[in-house]
């Protein structure tokens, strides 16, 4: 799940898809994770309706298998991301608000956005003539690329995988999981599952600092097994990067997904509220809200059904 764009929040975002998977994505995954199929874990609750730690891990593992597949998929998929940034004032009154549309796109293995409005309008002849002659350098660069140049990128993208197994690994050693109840989102029932930080965890990363700091509530879709939604806490005031990007205790993470062309979950809904200082100096609250819509398959013959579109049975 590190598809999303806010890129002041890839700390939290990263800790947040974590925290729906709760294990280690290096072990090997589960075979034929299609809802009825034998390897899937036994999801029998006991007689008080509850679901044991060993089911949750299980659970989850499965659950962690399926977002790498939708990460795959998502690669053959183009959409549209419509980014709102409203900065607050010292009452928590919206003072100004930005609004980016982008039209994202996968070009030789790396996703591209090219905006395609600014606060809901199209842009003009010459941002519009900037931002394809962006793409087209981007095109030109990938066709240009040495194999020497194209094995050092893959190099230090597998790198990043190595480094993510790491912090997941992390997240699985900080947290206690809890099956809490079952809801229903869109129609279709949900587990509803909590994660709190597991008292005397000492972090071994740099990144797994922030951890403790956090707690989540993730809803996991009973028939797919998929990711649904996510509601992630912060409890205690964290700050980083050089811009002091800060979250103050009580702010929250929230995600929403949803299932697109009968094959993926993929974001819907993100919304976030963090304290940012510019440089040490100015301070302004800001709450960021992106919205996906319109995902179309490109690499498929099959017949394409987007967002909020009936799907055939």
């Amino acid at each position: 799940m590190r598809r999303l764009g806010l890129t002041p929040l890839a700390p939290l975002i990263l800790f947040a898809s974590l925290l729906a998977l709760g294990q280690d994505q290096s072990a090997p995954p589960a075979s034929g994770t299609s809802p009825g199929t034998a390897s899937l874990p036994d999801l029998t609750p006991d007689a008080k309706g509850k679901l044991s730690q060993e089911q949750m891990q299980k659970l989850l593992r499965v659950v962690a298998d399926k977002d790498l597949e939708n990460d795959k998929r998502l690669r053959d998929y183009t959409y549209i991301e419509r980014d709102a940034e409203d900065k607050l004032d010292g009452k928590g009154q919206v003072k100004s608000t930005e609004i980016k549309t982008y039209e994202v796109m996968e070009l030789y293995g790396e996703q591209v956005q090219r905006l395609i409005e600014k606060d809901d309008k199209a842009l003009d002849k010459k941002d519009a003539d900037k931002e394809e002659e962006k793409i087209q350098k981007i095109i030109d660069k990938r066709k240009n690329e040495s194999e020497g140049d194209r094995r050092k990128r893959e190099e230090k993208e597998e790198k990043d995988r190595e480094e993510d197994r790491k912090f997941v690994r992390e997240v699985a050693d900080a947290y206690n999981f809890k099956l809490v109840g079952t809801e229903t989102l869109g129609g279709r029932e949900a587990w509803v599952i909590e994660g709190e930080p597991r008292p005397g965890f000492v972090p071994q990363l740099k990144e797994s600092k922030y951890l403790s700091k956090f707690r989540g509530r993730v809803w996991i879709d009973k028939n797919d097994l998929q990711l649904a939604k996510m509601d992630v806490e912060c409890l205690d005031t964290i700050s980083w990067g050089l811009f002091l990007a800060r979250f103050h205790k009580g702010s929250r993470f929230m995600l929403e997904q949803t299932r697109v062309n009968d094959e993926v979950w993929l974001p819907l809904h993100v919304t976030a509220k963090i304290d940012v200082r510019l440089a040490l100096l100015k301070n302004f609250d800001v709450n960021l809200e992106q919205t996906y819509r319109d995902y179309k398959k490109f690499r498929a013959t099959a017949k394409i059904v987007s967002v909020g579109e009936p799907q055939e049975k």
